[in-house]
């Protein structure tokens, strides 16, 4: 064997079937064999696997069915303006109240949800979409600034909570609107609520002013009779038990090995929430072909052997990931997902 360099070497035949996926995030018994799951792939990426230009979200269908997948991942438009997370030196629009008060909102009525429209009508048979957007708490950041919450949450915790409160309503608004939608399958709540060590802002605080709107996304997912998928990065652990019991997640996604390995979630969490994914990024750049299989394999058969798994990266496959690294990796998937 050797690394698959490209789609032409990736010589697997697609059999979507969502219910597949939906077994094993309802932990309803073993699929037939262990689905896939990314919460997305990088347009580059994508691009240059297909060997062509992605020109708008239906164009994506084709690499996720190609490789595998039960669904494609979709969003709701929520046209709010933020700063950004990443570069701090461009601000952000709110300070304190006047800021709050200044500040444009959008409406319920201004969610776009053309996407799905787009998606949906060229879905192939047996896939379903799973939907998705930002988060409460990546939000909040976006609109105070990651800084700029810090200090309101120890000077003015009644502008925290009316921030939140115009941010969840929206965004249970959307969630509604997602979870209503007839091919879609799935909801995913995409919230990075931590880092390395610890929440990115206090266990207490989260489970004031971001979780109890968490546990109406969620309310509103199941009110359609679909899975509420978690996707966050960080460490979790001081919460884990509230997004279980309290939220109500039904699946949980993100995962690396310096924090928590999927394999420790399994036999964790594996009883209560299903593990999604777990493939380390820092292992999948940097192994060779034999360590990428081997891992495959590992996660695969650890993971995977009782169901209420799907396999997958540990976060998400970003543009800096070698694209014969993925393929590899999905094709030792491929080969071992109905022995499992």
């Amino acid at each position: 064997m050797a690394l698959v360099r490209s789609l032409d070497e990736f010589a697997h035949e697609p059999e979507p079937d969502f219910d597949r996926f939906a077994k094993a995030l309802w932990r309803d018994g073993k699929p037939d064999r262990v689905p896939f799951y990314e919460l997305f792939a990088n347009q580059g990426i994508q691009e240059r696997i297909l060997g062509k230009k992605i020109e708008g979200p239906a164009d994506s269908i084709e690499f996720y069915y190609r490789m595998g997948y039960d669904y494609a991942p979709t969003g709701v438009g929520i046209p709010m303006a933020c700063g950004d997370l990443i570069d701090t030196s461009k601000g952000y629009p709110i300070r304190d109240w006047q800021s709050f008060e200044e500040y444009h909102w959008p409406d319920v009525s201004d969610l776009t949800y053309d996407m799905f429209e787009a998606v949906g009508a060229r879905l192939p048979d047996g896939m379903k979409m799973v939907g998705q957007t930002g988060g409460i708490l990546e939000t909040l950041e976006g609109l105070c600034g990651y800084a700029g919450l810090c200090v309101l949450l120890c000077d003015d915790r009644e502008l925290v909570a009316a921030v939140a409160e115009r941010v969840g309503v929206l965004w249970e608004a959307a969630y509604r609107g997602m979870a209503s939608i007839e091919n879609v399958g799935a909801v995913v709540i995409s919230d990075d609520l931590g880092f390395k060590t610890q929440t990115l802002i206090s266990p207490t605080d989260l489970r004031e002013f971001v979780l109890p709107w968490h546990k109406r996304l969620a309310q509103a997912i199941h009110d359609h009779g679909k899975p509420c998928i978690l996707h966050s990065c960080g460490n979790l652990e001081a919460i884990m038990d509230d997004l279980i019991e309290d939220v109500g997640i039904d699946a949980k996604h993100s995962y690396e090995d310096a924090i928590l390995p999927a394999t420790e979630a399994k036999r964790r969490y594996g009883d209560r929430v299903a593990i999604l994914g777990g493939f380390d990024l820092d292992l999948l750049c940097r192994s060779a072909e034999e360590g990428i299989r081997a891992h495959t394999r590992r996660l695969m058969e650890t993971c995977g052997a009782s169901g209420g798994y799907a396999f997958g990266s540990g976060n998400s496959i970003a543009d800096y990931v070698p694209i014969e690294n993925y393929l590899t990796m999905m094709d030792e998937a491929w080969k071992i997902r109905g022995a499992i």
